[in-house]
């Protein structure tokens, strides 16, 4: 075996987590399409599929590049004519050819955001990025299978305290063997889990633990790691009922936790309804930021990462009206006035209004009501926020 040929092996020690290798394609996409839960997933989206004659095409399928490129981005250019008004990208300059990249994110929605990326990549014919997910959403075995056929690696969120520290450096080793060695960019959200109220910033515990491993030089590992932000602009976020449904939920109740059958609603949402104009923007990469601190503090440096991240991230906010009508709403600042008529704000209103009425929580008052509308105007006013608060407007 060459070693150019080893490096399409994953090694033993990151089994767990990597996603299947070439030599386990075929007999990981031969089982998959046996289950009837991937059948039944494969009906509901596709709904005249010829399901025999679809299992036909996926059985020629040779390998994860061929998977991604013939079967995903057909797929996914499918969602984009049927749930979006287009999908957009710009800032492709900062991905250097030959150069893999941490591409770290603000997370809309569970499945599409580094989906909808990688699609930016194959209409341009670059190099396409393995994908960060979390175990709790591997609600069933042939979910797993399938996410790591489709190059993605687990994340695993169900530890106990004492072994966190092990499971954050695993990961970390594995995302620098894949960037390093494998020479593959990483996709991964810069936090845990969505932010409800779109403010998004990055996690500190997250950026730690890219900084882990190997070895324990913090500014090194981050500099290897080539963090490029990019920000992910969706004008619908088709789960933002749920999550105003949430936050009244934890308004009734601060124990409510969500159900996997939340989770699963959540994820069939966010692919299949309606998102407006989607746009993609990447930044550049923030290792001349970091250049220079090395022999500084951990947490100066892990602060330093996460401010480069998160102006980068606001500062590429792409914009429009519903956005701008809901920071109007909430602040009364007339400078977002020009962004927007106002059929854009009647259109605007019933949208969220229509939104509202999806919400299957009994016995709502009127003062609950206005909570929650309160609570998806924040949705779409953060954005606009940060982004002049970044923008030092």
């Amino acid at each position: 075996m060459s070693d150019n040929d080893s490096l399409h092996i994953i090694p033993e020690q990151f089994a767990d987590i990597a996603p299947y290798d070439d030599e386990l394609f075929r007999e990981k996409i031969t089982s998959l399409v046996r289950e009837p839960g991937f059948e039944h997933a494969v009906r509901y989206v596709y709904k005249d599929v010829d399901y025999p004659r679809f299992v036909e095409e996926l059985l020629k399928v040779r390998n994860q590049h061929d998977f991604q490129q013939l079967v995903m981005g057909p797929f996914l250019e499918m969602l984009v004519k049927t749930t979006t008004a287009g999908l957009s990208c710009d800032g492709l300059e900062n991905y250097t050819p030959g150069q893999s990249f941490t591409f770290i994110t603000n997370h809309r929605d569970i499945v599409l955001d580094a989906s909808f990326l990688n699609l930016c990549f194959i209409r341009r014919k670059m190099p396409l990025t393995q994908v960060a997910i979390g175990n709790n959403l591997l609600i069933y075995d042939w979910i797993a299978d399938l996410v790591k056929l489709n190059r993605s690696f687990i994340v695993r969120r169900d530890v106990r305290m004492t072994d966190a520290l092990k499971t954050a450096r695993h990961l970390s080793e594995y995302m620098h063997w894949a960037l390093n060695v494998r020479h593959e960019s990483v996709w991964i959200a810069q936090r845990e889990g969505r932010a409800k109220d779109s403010n998004d910033l990055t996690q500190e515990s997250l950026i730690k633990m890219v900084g882990l491993a190997p070895g324990d030089d913090t500014c090194r590992n981050l500099l290897d790691a080539r963090l490029l932000p990019v920000s992910i602009s969706y004008e619908f976020d088709p789960n933002d009922y749920l999550k105003a449904r949430e936050f009244l939920l934890r308004r009734r109740d601060p124990h409510f936790k969500k159900s996997q059958r939340d989770d699963l609603f959540s994820m069939e949402t966010g692919l299949l309804k309606y998102k407006g104009r989607v746009h993609m923007r990447l930044g550049a990469c923030i290792n001349p930021g970091l250049e220079g601190m090395e022999g500084a503090a951990r947490q100066d440096i892990v602060r330093r990462a996460c401010s480069l991240i998160d102006g980068s991230i606001h500062r590429g906010y792409e914009l429009f009206a519903g956005n701008y009508i809901a920071y109007d709403s909430l602040s009364g600042d007339p400078r977002p006035c020009e962004h927007y008529s106002a059929a854009d704000v009647d259109s605007f209103n019933a949208y969220v209004e229509g939104q509202l009425d999806k919400v299957d929580v009994p016995d709502i008052t009127a003062d609950e009501r206005q909570f929650m509308r309160e609570m998806m105007l924040m949705m779409y006013a953060n954005p606009v926020k940060n982004k002049l608060k970044a923008s030092g407007v």
